[in-house]
């Protein structure tokens, strides 16, 4: 591990935590989904006070609310993967439909102008089977790029240059200026991923063995990409099931850990 960070828990007994993001360097915003695919049950969004580590639950009964992003007006947006939905809440709490008729919506990101990124996964892992990262301003939706196997997770910088994950191939995609290319590959089961404030850093989890702890032989780990110079360091390595990561605007960065529950 980093000796430049230092780790600990900030939640534990969660159902099953997948997506969070991070609203300036105060609040965490996740998704639980213990019964995946399942509607009316315990899935759901919850914020996390960062000062008093209380828990509150603001949306369930989604089947499958997987990725989450925050605007700059302090709204929710989430992937709902098997409703293909991607779903709207404002800060007052109102929760509506942003966009429907989706296949597998997986990772999202908002823009600073206020457009969402998102992925598609109708068929993981399978090249040039319809999987999409697309964007949307809710009303017209436009596919950016098509054809990798498992685009899962997707941050934007403000620049508006795209980043994002495919799993089973093992690389990280950037997509600056309309041209799509590698950033990244030789990767192992790459999974969320983030930016700092300063857009410098990428963060990102690698989820070879889901499941599976540094102590049983478990090769997860949470990464830092430096930009600039493509260096890679970890920062942390033996979490079970380091699924999502979000980085807070004060640098420090934060990830779900869905099979240990924290």
């Amino acid at each position: 591990d980093d000796p430049r960070y230092q780790f600990s828990i900030i939640a534990s007994g969660l159902a099953r935590p997948v997506g969070i993001t991070v609203d300036g360097s105060e609040t965490v915003y996740f998704t639980v989904i213990p019964t995946p695919g399942v509607a009316g049950g315990a899935n759901g969004v919850a914020k996390l006070d960062l000062e008093t580590g209380q828990i509150t639950m603001l949306h369930v009964g989604e089947p499958e609310p997987t990725h989450i992003a925050i605007d700059r007006q302090g709204d929710l947006y989430w992937t709902c993967k098997s409703a293909g939905v991607i779903l709207k809440q404002t800060e007052e709490g109102t929760t509506s439909t942003f966009l429907g008729d989706l296949e597998q919506p997986s990772g999202i990101s908002v823009g600073k102008h206020g457009n969402v990124y998102f992925t598609e996964i109708p068929n993981p892992g399978v090249p040039g089977a319809g999987n999409r990262v697309s964007v949307s301003d809710g009303n017209v939706k436009v596919i950016l790029h098509q054809g990798e196997p498992e685009p899962t997770d997707i941050v934007v910088a403000r620049n508006g240059a795209l980043y994002w994950t495919c799993k089973s191939a093992g690389v990280i995609l950037q997509r600056v200026n309309g041209e799509t290319s590698v950033l990244l590959d030789g990767l192992d089961s790459p999974v969320g991923i983030a930016l700092d404030h300063k857009g410098k850093t990428l963060y990102f989890t690698e989820v070879p063995t889901p499941g599976v702890p540094g102590s049983m032989g478990g090769l997860n780990r949470v990464n830092a990409l430096d930009l600039a110079t493509k260096a890679v360091r970890v920062i942390q390595a033996g979490d079970p099931e380091p699924t999502d990561v979000t980085v807070a605007r004060n640098g420090n960065v934060y990830w779900t850990c869905t099979s240990a529950g924290v």
